[in-house]
């Protein structure tokens, strides 16, 4: 089995510093509670839209009041790591009302898969309702299980659609071409596939029959179940991604590339299987940096405001067994951590809002939305 004893050293250091930083570096503001929350995203207006992992999709204003359920909103398969996941506004919203939604679907004879759905949100007094809701995307194949969905999103400043798509626990379809699981998907804002993708011609001649064209959305493959991505200050994508028995991944994603799951990783199988390190393979992209022990990433934003002073241009990721923020710095290819801030509890999301100040949604049942603020001095 594999150990790093220079990263699990560093791991213990940073976790038993974590909760002083915490105490001295932030104002914490408790501003509402939810179920299982998953994701939220800020609205032109301020307010903001949570979703709950049973199905619940809110409006909530930054003050802490919730609307009632948003109606319209898709089905989902809730269970296991599945049910609501990831919300997004449309880069022209203000124009359009639009919004994207990713979800776990039941699929024919016990299967399931993620889904990709935008829809118009029309505003009432109570909350809201969606209209014209349109499925746009969807993982190929359903399977069995309910793990590894992955399915966050996130627009690019050009209005690209890019997609995390988990492997479902099935491995080989991380390497499978004709499989869009255990890859990153870059779409139009209609599902359509960009031209200039770069498998859209991969097989040309050999057209799939149940849904062809599928190795058109792939930009990067080889990946577990990548719960974080976005783009640096220079416009370059990065991902992170939960490793098996460790080795948790944070990668620089450039353009056809393979990091190599399952063939390569810097953790093993649960069983205690041995899995090839990156260093083995040369031919696949090697992380940037990795975990082990690991942090259980669950989002990833870079940091663009000046309220936290030195942090722009930072990452920033949530952690679920690591009950902590994890601040990581930028350099090039390359990426360290700086700090990690004890929480303590699983934190499931962290996003920017309009004033720089950072919005958490803590995990599980009566996960809190929390405000935090530099420490007055």
């Amino acid at each position: 089995m594999k150990t790093n004893l220079f990263v699990a050293t560093l791991s213990f250091f940073i976790v038993a510093c974590g909760h002083a930083q915490t105490s001295q570096l932030f104002e914490i503001e408790a501003i509402a509670s939810f179920d299982r929350p998953w994701a939220m995203a800020f609205l032109p207006d301020g307010r903001m839209l949570v979703t709950e992992k049973k199905g619940n999709l809110f409006i909530v204003t930054r003050d802490g009041q919730k609307s009632r359920p948003v109606g319209g909103v898709p089905a989902v398969d809730y269970g296991g790591q599945g049910g609501f996941g990831d919300v997004a506004t449309h880069p022209d919203f203000r124009d359009n009302n639009r919004i994207y939604l990713s979800y776990a679907e039941a699929g024919a004879g016990g299967t399931r898969g993620a889904a990709v759905a935008r829809a118009t949100l029309q505003v009432t007094e109570q909350g809201g309702t969606l209209t014209d809701v349109e499925v746009i995307w969807r993982q190929y194949p359903k399977v069995s299980g309910r793990g590894h969905y992955g399915h966050r999103i996130l627009f690019d400043a050009a209005g690209y659609l890019w997609i995390s798509s988990g492997e479902r626990q099935k491995f080989t379809p991380a390497q499978d071409m004709q499989s869009n699981l255990g890859k990153i998907l870059r779409l139009n804002d209609d599902g359509s596939i960009p031209e200039d993708n770069p498998f859209v011609d991969y097989f040309s001649n050999e057209p799939l029959v149940d849904d062809e064209g599928v190795y058109g959305e792939i930009w990067s493959l080889g990946h577990r179940n990548t719960l974080g991505i976005a783009f640096d200050l220079d416009g370059q994508l990065w991902n992170i991604e939960m490793g098996p028995r460790g080795g948790d991944e944070l990668n620089r994603i450039e353009r056809g590339a393979n990091y190599g799951y399952p063939l390569v990783s810097n953790g093993d199988h649960y069983d205690l299987r041995d899995i090839p390190d990156h260093d083995t393979r040369p031919d696949f992209d090697a992380p940037a940096l990795w975990w082990t022990p690991v942090i259980a990433p669950a989002s990833l934003i870079t940091y663009r405001g000046t309220l936290f002073d030195g942090w722009s241009g930072n990452l920033l990721t949530a952690g679920l067994t690591s009950k902590a923020i994890v601040r990581i710095e930028l350099s090039g290819d390359t990426a360290r951590e700086l700090a990690r801030y004890d929480m303590g509890k699983r934190v499931r999301s962290v996003v920017e809002g309009p004033d720089g100040a950072l919005w958490v949604l803590e995990d599980g049942n009566n996960g809190r939305l929390l405000r935090l603020t530099p420490k007055r001095e």
